[in-house]
């Protein structure tokens, strides 16, 4: 370097730092020898610091404002004094501008998925992503852990390691918390906040300050979100049966409109499995209710129980609830008890309705013939 270079830095009276960059932590003030002259005039901006160290110690950090640098505040070089030694004084100092703004929308995620006993789905494997804000807290706690002689540092340079932090702790927080994986969406917001509340002091090593984490995301393997849109979809149709019969309505106008080509055959076809789902679902309804009506519990109609071998069977009306079957020999003792009478109400398979018991020829027997007298 010339003499002009160097007495041009040797006149030089004004610090400071204007940050043209979004991703700056940290800038070292040049200047030839790392000489300061007295008087010297020191701006520091808000959202800045100044971190001075002489003979490689932290002398002393500066918050926002300007001031006049002399030996009252700090040790530091009085250029006229340093003349006899041709410009290479014992005194120096570095001038370390750190911006304590916040830095915002810096990314987290997980490399891998992250594997979690769910209650409801078992083992499952979960992957998750969200942005985080730092800002420097302890302009001197950084410039001693984290930058140290770095003339330039930058976010870059830390979020790595920051990231791999987050990560390790949210999945320890989410495998401790055993939240259900499909209550997870109604927890993204408590879990942003515990998890910044839990990280604060492991940043604060570091000399800053996690302001903020956001949980953006959090997601199942493709192959079982499939699963879960089938089940949804499910939930959705609700009652299959009536879906069908408004597929095969929406066919039938659709066929309307397009009587013949290939569209209209298509349809067709449509309206003609979905009918035929109706009508097979409409069958095992049926079947459904007659293995029911053996038991007592629901009412026979053209499609009740099946005969049973050995004789003529009949259910009978008794407070409106229908009972049986019952052979003749069963329909006499029901008569003797006083729940069987001429105008009860009676079927057997093959009638088309319930029928007066009086009024069938196959019980006319019964009540011609008088009953013994009831045991006391």
């Amino acid at each position: 370097m010339d003499i002009w270079n160097k007495l041009k830095g040797e006149l030089i009276d004004i610090i400071e730092w204007l940050d043209q960059t979004n991703n700056t932590l940290l800038y070292r003030f040049e200047r030839y020898n790392n000489e300061i002259k007295s008087g010297a005039k020191l701006t520091v901006r808000e959202g800045q610091a100044a971190v001075f160290v002489n003979e490689g110690q932290i002398a002393d950090v500066f918050k926002p404002g300007m001031y006049t640098l002399d030996t009252a505040n700090l040790p530091i070089l009085a250029t006229l004094k340093g003349w006899k030694y041709g410009f290479n004084s014992p005194f120096k100092a570095e001038v370390y501008f750190v911006s304590t703004r916040r830095f915002t929308d810096l990314k987290w995620g997980t490399k891998n998925p992250v594997m979690l006993r769910d209650a409801e789905f078992g083992p499952v494997r979960l992957r998750s992503f969200g942005t985080y804000v730092i800002q420097v807290k302890d302009p001197a706690t950084f410039v001693k852990q984290v930058s140290g002689t770095d003339g330039l540092f930058k976010t870059e340079e830390i979020v790595e390691q920051l990231r791999n932090m987050i990560v390790s702790r949210f999945t320890d927080i989410l495998g401790e918390s055993r939240i259900p994986a499909l209550d997870l969406a109604a927890n993204y917001d408590e879990l942003g906040k515990f998890l910044t509340d839990r990280m604060k002091p492991e940043f604060e090593g570091y000399g800053l300050d996690l302001v903020a984490l956001l949980v953006e995301n959090i997601s199942l393997p493709p192959e079982v979100e499939q699963a879960l849109d089938k089940r949804t979809s499910m939930g959705v149709i609700g009652d299959l049966s009536k879906y069908t019969q408004f597929q095969a309505a929406e066919a039938m106008r659709d066929a309307a409109k397009n009587p013949s080509g290939t569209a209209g055959a298509g349809i067709g076809m449509g309206m003609g499995m979905g009918m035929g789902y109706t009508m097979a679902n409409q069958m095992g309804q049926s079947m459904a209710q007659g293995m029911q009506g053996s038991g007592g519990a629901s009412g026979a109609g053209a499609g009740g129980p099946p005969p049973i071998p050995g004789g003529t069977r009949f259910f009978v009306a008794v407070n409106g609830q229908q009972t049986g079957p019952f052979d003749l020999a069963a329909l006499q003792q029901q008569m003797q008890l006083g729940r069987l009478q001429r105008d009860s109400l009676i079927w057997k398979e093959g009638m088309p309705n319930w029928t007066a018991a009086g009024q069938v020829s196959d019980l006319q027997g019964l009540f011609t013939a008088s009953p013994p007298p009831i045991p006391k």
